[in-house]
């Protein structure tokens, strides 16, 4: 799916509107693991996609490194690293083999890891779960802080939700449609959609579709599975603006963690 949306990701997201929102609650949890010279943190994203997040941390002094299983996003990250003057270690892998692919580089263990987008959802079973937290947790300093951010599975179950609003993106006479849905799986996984339409001034729309698999993973799965992979001190929060968590109505769910 992401190796297919690798081209189209940057237009699916409105990269302004979004880091202007995320960014200042962002850096105030990555400020308390500065180092303690005034060093600002090592930061992996450990699912960087087109490499956004860790790049506008980069441009604000933070040392980061960003990592995502699809190959294609890793070469759309560069491209955009090199488009913004940034050198950015990137590496095509997953939840489960961070470690082993940064540990040679400078600055291990890192003093943050992102899991950010709603990323950890596609790791699909509890024991993939345990190992993705492990990693995660040799990733880390003691002391280091992990932030996942995820929908909030709990109101989106509840209710059996199925669409999402549509993203749209023009550039000159180039129009795009972004239509997300789910189909709830009698496994008690979910098929996450997305389609894309794309036409060129009022000419026929051209669509393809993608599909992957999640585990719409809720509170009660990931606080005792953090809390076994050597997380403590976890707090959680609705949002990355920092709203409190409300189970019912919030939107996301956010886990901040501290690597025990």
């Amino acid at each position: 799916m992401y190796d297919a949306l690798s081209s189209d990701y940057d237009r699916f997201v409105n990269w302004e509107n979004r880091l202007g929102f995320e960014l200042p609650f962002l850096e105030s949890l990555l400020r308390p693991v500065n180092g303690p010279d005034g060093q600002a943190a090592h930061v992996l994203d450990a699912a960087c996609g087109t490499g956004m997040h860790a790049i506008a941390l980069a441009q604000r002094g933070y040392s980061t490194a960003g990592a995502d299983l699809s190959a294609a996003m890793i070469d759309q990250a560069r491209a955009n690293a090199a488009a913004a003057s940034i050198a950015l270690p990137l590496q095509a892998v997953g939840f489960g083999s961070l470690a082993a692919a940064f540990q040679a580089g400078p600055r291990f263990p890192f003093d943050a890891l992102l899991c950010l987008g709603n990323s950890l959802p596609h790791v699909l079973e509890p024991d993939a779960l345990a190992a993705a937290l492990r990693d995660f947790a040799m990733c880390l300093r003691p002391g280091g802080r992990l932030i996942v951010q995820s929908r909030n599975f709990d109101a989106v179950v509840a209710r059996r939700e199925r669409w999402m609003e549509p993203q749209t993106h023009r550039a000159g006479d180039q129009e795009w449609l972004f239509v997300r849905f789910y189909d709830y799986d009698p496994d008690e996984r979910i098929t996450f959609h997305i389609l894309t339409l794309q036409r060129t001034g009022t000419g026929n729309w051209q669509q393809r579709a993608t599909a992957t698999r999640l585990w719409p993973q809720r509170q009660a799965d990931l606080l005792p599975a953090l809390a076994a992979a050597g997380f403590g001190a976890i707090h959680t929060y609705g949002g990355l603006n920092g709203a409190p968590y409300d189970p019912a109505e919030s939107g996301n769910l956010v886990l901040v963690a501290t690597r025990l």
